[in-house]
């Protein structure tokens, strides 16, 4: 006799695999006061800018000071959502289903949102 739980992890499996593998990247997420949202390796909250392109970046010059940009290394690849924007001054940025990430100058602590809807909405939190 079969066990009814069998098929039914089977299918729990199969239904966050997709959601899994869609987040094998360069960052991981962090439990914040606004849900859960990416952020980088020492789990400081990465955002995303309404005034960039899919794959561009419009953030630079002071703007990049404020926002530093979630910098990819040399030999990263691109998987699955995350794909990699070279900014106007040839570095490489990572970004998440199109949108490129930053962190926020202000945010001092792991899980800080501070930085979610300045000017005027522009930036908000990335969330997986």
């Amino acid at each position: 006799m079969r066990s009814p739980i069998l098929p039914a992890v089977v299918v729990l499996l199969l239904a966050v695999s997709p959601a899994v593998a869609a987040m094998t990247g360069p960052a991981k997420t962090e439990k914040t006061a606004l849900g859960e949202v990416l952020a980088n390796e020492h789990g400081m909250t990465l955002y995303t800018f309404k005034k960039d392109g899919h794959d561009k970046s419009n953030c630079t010059a002071k703007c990049a000071e404020a926002w530093p940009p979630f910098i990819a290394p040399a030999d990263a690849k691109p998987s699955g959502h995350w794909s990699i924007v070279t900014r106007p001054d040839g570095a490489k940025q990572w970004a998440f289903k199109g949108k490129p990430l930053y962190t926020w100058k202000d945010d001092h602590e792991p899980g800080q949102t501070t930085g979610n809807g300045h000017l005027n909405g522009a930036w908000e939190v990335a969330r997986p």
